[in-house]
């Protein structure tokens, strides 16, 4: 029964035109590109050092043996220059491979750090922050195994095709100094060859190994699905399916190993096949040469010798050629992120254009839609919000809440509309702590805030006491995601670097979620007293943050379908339908 078409078969269909996959494939070979030049010079002396050694090796050998059936030409012979050029030959093929491997390899990780440096601020731009913050094992997996299979491009094709152009040439030399016609003859057959099989195996394996790649990227995420959600997978009676899940998507990942592994086989066999041809079209050659008496015994070995070696570098492009596909996948998605130039690229974001006189925050006929959506998440929003005003923005879920945050604290640009905003400070739903210090972790908010300023902070979240009962204080160092804290204890911190910056307007995105009843009254407590003559933004769907508002506004669909000022019978209605603590 055939297999219906799969994702992963249309992705690996699927073209991409040169403009798109330029600027990854320029970034990588631009950014150290004198020593990536050397470094293939180097592939190439190195392959021509060997051919070489071979060749003249094999003539001195037959030249010797039919010097020494004479006497007189025994005496005569010369055999300090050929075991003088034979060491050469070696010692500068030893040099020359060494070389040859720390250049090559030390461009490309320079080349791979620059792109990486690229990429990271690339993905600093607003819009890619929040597109990768809704997909963080994609981005993971694009800093690693795309941006390692950008090696392959230099080390893996352009290095080995350099060292078999420099083969083909050389090989065209030494047996057109012999016959024109042979060498021309063996120079294009070789260039052919070569050519053919490795375009041939490209564009054959490109599509195995584009669906591997993706088939590695899915079977990471089901793992890692596997691992965080195991409980609730239990509870839910799917841990024996989602382990099958995962189990067939390795026999996919197995059987793309295998369609790759025989197309690398079947093109070694093809070079295999290809190299004993050339030997024998060569040795045809030389033997028409010598019954006319054009060359004797020891340039025949000569010309055989060059002849059995000069196919070798073409094979050395077999793993660059199965390796394209994955190449140009990552080319394909990492290009949209490394055009233009490095200066344009880290500029910084423009601050907001100030409002209006009497305002804080103005959106005027804003539309904004997601990269993957059809449609309009935001229609047609205009708000305004005064100094020192307070407007709650509630709604049912997936209304357009946090997007009107993310528009507002300039994570996403409209579609279309205006918007004007005072310099803001944020407090969204994630607490984002770092692998760093408690300080350094606070300073995030205020870089030259001394030891006074942070612990005043921390005073007014609440948090001091229990910095202070640490045995490093303010030099506590955090794990990972500010392992070491309770959530209570990191939504303090965050709530003291809100409180460090000095910004007018503050942008709220459900300060207490997920916190217990008698912490949320505390931190509420906290940013009404320390929020008095500052303007806010709050998106949320609890009463008690909602009855801080002076205004609250209905979302529904995308759009503004209310808003209730307090003191009107619809803000007391509005806010008794909102979920209780």
């Amino acid at each position: 029964m055939p297999r219906s078409p799969s994702r992963e078969d249309g992705m690996a269909r699927r073209t991409a035109p040169a403009s798109i996959l330029l600027p990854a494939l320029r970034a990588v070979l631009a950014a150290s590109s004198r020593r990536m030049i050397l470094g293939a010079a180097l592939a190439a002396l190195t392959v021509l050092a060997g051919m070489g050694l071979l060749g003249l090796s094999g003539w001195f050998i037959a030249a010797t043996a039919i010097a020494g059936l004479q006497v007189i030409s025994a005496l005569t012979f010369d055999v300090f220059m050929p075991s003088a050029g034979i060491r050469l030959l070696a010692l500068g093929r030893t040099a020359a491979r060494y070389g040859e491997r720390l250049i090559t390899h030390d461009a490309t990780l320079a080349a791979l750090a620059h792109l990486r440096e690229r990429l990271f601020r690339g993905w600093a731009a607003a819009q890619d922050i929040r597109d990768l913050l809704r997909r963080p094992a994609r981005a993971l997996f694009r800093l690693t195994s795309d941006l390692d299979a950008l090696e392959s491009l230099y080390l893996r094709l352009l290095v080995p095709a350099c060292a078999a152009l420099g083969a083909a040439v050389l090989a065209a030399l030494v047996i057109g100094v012999m016959a024109p016609w042979l060498g021309i003859a063996l120079g294009v057959w070789l260039l052919a060859v070569g050519v053919a099989v490795t375009a041939g195996l490209s564009l054959r394996a490109r599509p195995p190994a584009v669906r591997r790649a993706l088939i590695t990227e899915r079977l990471r995420a089901q793992a890692v699905d596997l691992v965080s959600g195991q409980t609730e997978l239990v509870m839910a009676g799917r841990l024996a399916s989602h382990c099958e899940a995962l189990q067939q998507t390795d026999r996919r990942l197995a059987r793309a190993d295998r369609h790759l592994h025989r197309l690398d086989v079947a093109a070694g066999a093809v070079y295999g096949v290809a190299g004993s041809l050339t030997l024998a079209l060569v040795l045809l050659g030389v033997g028409i040469l010598a019954d006319h008496g054009r060359i004797g015994t020891a340039g025949a070995a000569l010309a055989l010798l060059i002849a059995l070696s000069a196919m070798e570098p073409f094979a050395a492009l077999r793993r660059g050629a199965v390796e394209a596909g994955r190449t140009w996948l990552a080319a394909r998605r990492l290009s949209p992120h490394c055009g233009g130039d490095t200066q344009q690229t880290i500029r910084p974001a423009e601050p907001p254009e100030p409002p209006e006189p009497g305002h804080a925050l103005s959106l005027r006929q804003v539309s904004a839609r997601y990269p993957d959506s059809p449609v309009d998440a935001l229609q047609s929003v205009s708000l305004t919000l005064a100094p020192g005003e307070r407007i709650a923005v509630i709604g049912p879920s997936g209304a357009g809440k946090s997007t009107l945050m993310a528009l507002a604290a300039g994570e996403l640009v409209p579609r279309e509309g205006t918007i004007r905003s005072l310099p803001h400070a944020w407090l969204s739903q994630r607490t984002d702590l770092f692998q760093d210090s408690l300080r350094d972790n606070l300073r995030l908010a205020q870089a030259d805030a001394d030891d006074d300023t942070l612990w005043r902070a921390l005073g007014s979240a609440g948090l001091a006491s229990d910095v202070r009962a640490l045995h490093a204080g303010l030099d506590t160092r955090l794990g990972e995601g500010g392992l070491g804290l309770s959530g209570g204890q990191a939504r303090r911190l965050a709530l003291a670097r809100l409180l460090l910056q000095p910004h007018t307007l503050w942008l709220l995105d459900e300060p207490t979620e997920g916190l217990d009843a008698p912490t949320a009254a505390d931190v509420l407590a906290t940013l009404h007293t320390l929020g008095s003559g500052r303007a806010w933004l709050l998106a949320t769907h609890l009463r008690r943050e909602a009855v801080l508002a002076d205004r609250l506004v209905l979302l529904r669909g995308g759009r503004i379908e209310a808003e209730f000022p307090r003191g009107s019978p619809g803000f007391d209605a509005a806010l008794a339908a909102l979920r209780p603590d």
